[in-house]
């Protein structure tokens, strides 16, 4: 009778392409996920914790005994994706082992080295008309050579849109976006929960900019995104009687982010995606006598304040019954705005999030700061 090690040689024979382990045998493990990529050389283990995301680099020759071992002390369940079939090797609590194969119904392409990622939700060879209107995709729905940068990171943004959706086991979303712009990201994120992931989406889109608006209803009715529309209005002051499950704002300017995120708190929204931008207010009024090196220098000031604005704003979300994460969205190469608040509503012990109040509360006293979401979620008692 086959044992792991058998079945597991039997793969590699195949040649792997890309693994992804799951279902963790103790709750004590540290990593929830780690997903294994073939690179030109060697591999890359992806291995994902509930808050950051570490890599290893694996020889080829070190690739059996790496996936024992991850079989052995961390995951029950392993699925491979090789040259010619795809494998599901999963060992029960009792030990017993199950394993199956199945052949490729369209064979996985190597990436360069320069794709970080292997398996893209947005399929390059598929028409997206969003995608090709902001010029990442030809109208064959080939990615432009100078737009992989941004086609990576569209991707990259949806995987996280993804992961956030599945954890949460909705078929129906009510969506809001705040501070929409000309749209492209929305446009994208509904296209891929409805088309794809075959959800029932209602999305908003809300800014301020009147002839942006227009232009963005035109799109959808363009695209035939039925339940996709766009509406004039301020964070601030935006109001709605529906239930939310999804609240999503990207690039909203300085506390216009706090706005949107107190509204989230506010309406018990399931789910928050939030990447900050222009993060003056806590810059303007830092001053601290023990820390005074981190205030001498105006662009260590700069980022530090940056930096611990959404570190209170996680720990504000955390208080307020969040699983939080800020997760790195761009690489630095690109810019230095490149943190991605993740928040999902979930059974927040009351411990943690007085932990988490009081940590903010420290950090804020201790530098004279008076956070615009600190304030908004005190003034409704959410805090």
């Amino acid at each position: 009778m086959k044992n792991v090690n058998n079945y597991l040689e039997e793969i590699l024979a195949d040649g792997l392409k890309k693994a992804v382990f799951s279902d963790i045998r103790e709750k004590g493990y540290p990593y929830w996920k780690i997903t294994i990529i073939k690179k030109t050389k060697g591999f890359q283990a992806e291995k994902q914790t509930e808050k950051q995301v570490f890599h290893d680099n694996i020889e080829e020759e070190e690739i059996l005994a790496y996936c024992l071992e991850r079989l052995q002390e961390g995951f029950r369940q392993v699925n491979f994706w090789g040259e010619a079939y795809l494998y599901s090797l999963k060992v029960s609590k009792k030990g017993k082992l199950f394993f199956n194969r199945k052949r490729q119904e369209q064979e996985i392409k190597e990436h360069k080295e320069h794709n970080r990622q292997k398996n893209y939700l947005l399929p390059e060879g598929t028409v997206i008309l969003p995608l090709v209107d902001m010029g990442v995709f030809t109208k064959e729905g080939k990615v432009v050579n100078s737009m992989y940068g941004k086609y990576r990171q569209i991707n990259k943004f949806i995987e996280i849109i993804d992961d956030a959706v599945e954890k949460a086991g909705l078929s129906k979303l009510h969506i809001i976006d705040f501070g929409c712009g000309k749209s492209y990201l929305t446009f994208v994120v509904y296209y891929y929960l409805t088309e794809i992931k075959g959800l029932l989406v209602d999305m908003i889109g809300l800014d301020l900019k009147a002839d942006v608006i227009e232009k963005c209803n035109a799109a959808a009715k363009k695209y035939h995104y039925k339940n996709l529309r766009f509406e004039v209005g301020d964070i601030n002051g935006y109001e709605t009687k529906e239930p939310v499950d999804m609240v999503i704002t990207l690039h909203a300017c300085d506390t216009a982010t706090d706005y949107a995120l107190f509204h989230a708190v506010r309406w018990e929204a399931r789910m928050i995606l939030s990447v900050p931008c222009c993060q003056h207010e806590l810059c303007g009024q830092m001053e601290s006598s023990r820390f005074s090196i981190l205030t001498r220098y105006g662009i260590v000031k700069e980022r530090t304040a940056a930096l611990m604005t959404d570190a209170i704003r996680a720990n504000l979300l955390e208080a307020c019954g969040y699983r939080t994460q800020l997760l790195e969205f761009v690489d630095f190469s690109h810019t230095p705005k490149n943190i991605l608040i993740r928040a999902v509503k979930a059974n927040v012990l009351k411990k943690h999030r007085e932990e988490r109040k009081q940590e903010a509360k420290e950090l804020i006293e201790e530098f004279g700061f008076q956070p615009t979401l600190w304030r908004l979620l005190e003034e409704q008692g959410l805090l």
